[in-house]
């Protein structure tokens, strides 16, 4: 991650502007403006950090000089009463930043915290957890950065880097064959030389993430017959649909008989509780809205341990 990139300063200045405004009448009504303070960001329980760095671009947008020390590694487990950040600087600046550091990282931390109980859930599998676009507007970069915190994958960042069809593209395009002929037409001419892995894998980015390299094309599929259908029309990739368990291992057991090399994702009513339960069905991944749309706010706090003279 690049946290000085202009898209996260970007994130954070607006941020700032949202909860300042005008000015921070609590700050500015009882600190002197002058005054200097050591402060330090705890957590309250057992979290995965993410995000950790967001701190300096608060508190340095806010103060320049702001000396602020990160304390532990984004991806890394830390116990409840573990510091995770320190700053001395401006106290006013302290003060104003407080909130929204607080915000960013007790959101991002969540997320890691959860995604990496669903990584323990799968850990006796071959299957891999990964993300889906049901992220806050505005902040999706730093959500499946997140994820990947917690041990997780990104799938697509966006409608820009892989083909999904979903239930509504099929309706419109005709059915299931005529989806995917539309959409192997569509990628063919537009498909670049393929990167090698070496290069996913220096980015940090998946394979099944098409970035700047070929489309993937995936389909969804709600039933054995739905499956037979894509398969049979040349589907190099599948996403199953709001199966149960049992009925999700019948459809990877027909479809490593038909295609032994097609990708396979579950989704659809993924939780911590089945996850392990949707694993031994043998796909190739689990998504979940839930590791961005449902992770609760971890708890931390910012103090101000002293006050120097000024």
């Amino acid at each position: 991650m690049n946290w000085h990139s202009e898209e996260i300063e970007g994130i954070v200045r607006r941020a700032l502007a949202e909860d300042i405004g005008p000015g921070d009448a609590s700050t500015a009504a009882t600190t002197p403006p002058q005054a200097v303070a050591r402060a330090r960001i705890l957590s309250r329980q057992t979290l995965v950090c993410a995000g950790l760095p967001l701190a300096e671009n608060v508190f340095r947008a806010l103060d320049p000089e702001m000396e602020v020390v990160i304390l532990h590694t984004d991806g890394s487990f830390v116990e409840p009463g573990a510091t995770l950040v320190q700053m001395r600087g401006n106290g006013t600046a302290i003060l104003t930043g407080e909130r929204t550091a607080l915000n960013f990282l007790s959101h991002l931390c969540g997320i890691a915290t959860l995604t990496r109980r669903f990584v323990e859930q799968l850990a006796a599998t071959k299957t891999r957890i990964r993300d889906t676009r049901k992220t806050l507007p505005g902040l999706r970069t730093l959500e499946k950065y997140a994820v990947k915190m917690g041990g997780g994958m990104n799938h697509r960042f966006g409608l820009f880097d892989a083909i999904l069809l979903k239930e509504n593209h099929i309706a419109l395009a005709g059915g299931i064959k005529a989806a995917l002929d539309k959409a192997h037409t569509y990628v063919s001419p537009k498909t670049p030389p393929p990167r090698p892995a070496s290069a996913y894998d220096a980015a940090g980015l998946d394979p099944e993430v098409a970035g700047p390299g070929p489309l993937t094309v995936q389909i969804e599929v709600r039933d054995e017959r739905e499956l037979i259908e894509a398969l049979g029309a040349g589907a190099e990739a599948v996403l199953l649909d709001n199966m149960t368990p049992e009925r999700a291992a019948e459809c990877v057991k027909i479809a490593r008989g038909l295609r032994a090399d097609c990708v396979i994702e579950i989704s659809g009513g993924i939780t911590l509780e089945n996850a392990h339960a949707y694993a031994k069905a043998g796909a190739d991944f689990l998504s979940s809205g839930m590791l961005t749309q449902s992770a609760l706010a971890s708890n931390l706090s910012l103090l101000v341990d002293s006050i120097e003279e000024t």
